[in-house]
């Protein structure tokens, strides 16, 4: 079975000479969550919006391929794009109160998607959005739809762009930060319902985050991104349980555990920041915070493989690797 999305090359830069993201790979197949997990500033959404073809105008996008349903969306003009964004590839925005039109009503916004792409009325497109508010835990579904984004909490909003999203039944969802500013408590409600939406319709969905625990809980495959490239990638089971790339590593130790960090103690870190990278950059971009850099990793980088299922980008070798970072 071919994947729902198969990402071959991509490349995103903004003028200046920033490279955001720098040849990446990465593939989806139906009912699976791939988490693509880094810190702010990793190319984490630049990457969404790139797939998504929704970046600024001033940003160069140029891919090898990218697949949706095998057909390359990365050669579609704008007007193929936004036959398929909306449709059968949709995504959620990190931040919902920014991403919803303040000066119109939910059902608005609602009822256009479904109308655009399946050519429906408007009152059948407000009945499929009151059915789906219901559905993502929405009381009083009708009432919501005449309320304006302002008029609603944090969760609300973001339990609306759920629903926005599988107004037309997609077979692809790009989760951008979905729990970002959200409480623990609608956190956990908000990835339950994404579970439970996946487990009903074999949604594909691409989960963007920091969180290693939201990784642990909801993905099936990970990739680990810094400073543009994805520098380890494999299931979930095996990237949690044999961590290989020193800042995958780093992120995992970070992972505060009860019962072993002491109350006095500081929390774990990794030092430093991520860089900017520049046009003709080379070798490692963590290799000015890594505690193991070799005088090679200014100059190139080994990708390793454990198999099909799990590769990393160092020069470490893999008997070496966890114990070395850790």
């Amino acid at each position: 079975m071919s994947p729902v999305l198969d990402i071959a090359g991509l490349r995103v830069s903004f003028p200046g000479g920033t490279d955001a993201v720098r040849g990446i790979s990465l593939s989806i197949e139906k009912g699976e969550t791939h988490c693509l997990v880094g810190e702010s500033g990793c190319g984490k959404s630049a990457t969404s919006l790139a797939i998504m073809g929704l970046l600024a105008r001033n940003a160069t996008r140029k891919a090898d391929a990218i697949c949706f349903n095998e057909q390359d969306i990365s050669r579609y003009s704008e007007r193929q794009m936004r036959r398929v964004r909306g449709d059968k590839l949709a995504m959620i925005f990190q931040e919902p109160m920014t991403s919803l039109n303040p000066a119109y009503t939910i059902g608005s916004q609602m009822a256009e998607v479904f109308q655009r792409h399946r050519g429906a009325t408007r009152n059948q497109a407000l009945d499929r959005a009151a059915f789906l508010l219901k559905k993502v835990g929405i009381t009083a579904p009708e009432m919501r739809l005449g309320q304006y984004p302002h008029e609603l909490s944090g969760g609300l909003r973001q339990r609306v762009m759920i629903a926005m999203a599988l107004m037309c039944e997609p077979e692809l969802l790009i989760a951008d930060e979905p729990t970002t500013a959200l409480d623990v408590t609608v956190q956990a409600q908000i990835l339950s319902l994404l579970v439970s939406i996946q487990k009903e319709s074999g949604l594909a969905i691409l989960l963007i985050t920091h969180d290693l625990g939201i990784v642990a809980r909801m993905a099936d495959r990970v990739s680990v991104m810094y400073a543009g490239e994805i520098v380890e990638s494999g299931s979930a089971a095996a990237l949690f349980s044999n961590p290989l790339h020193p800042y995958t590593c780093g992120l995992i130790d970070c992972i505060p555990v009860p019962g072993k960090q002491r109350r006095d103690q500081p929390l774990a870190n990794i030092p430093g920041v991520v860089p900017r990278i520049g046009a003709g950059f080379a070798g490692c971009g963590f290799r000015d915070r890594c505690a193991f850099a070799l005088p090679e990793c200014s100059r190139t980088v080994s990708l390793r493989s454990l198999g099909e299922d799990h590769s990393y980008l160092c020069h470490l070798l893999p008997d070496v690797s966890r114990e070395r970072a850790a």
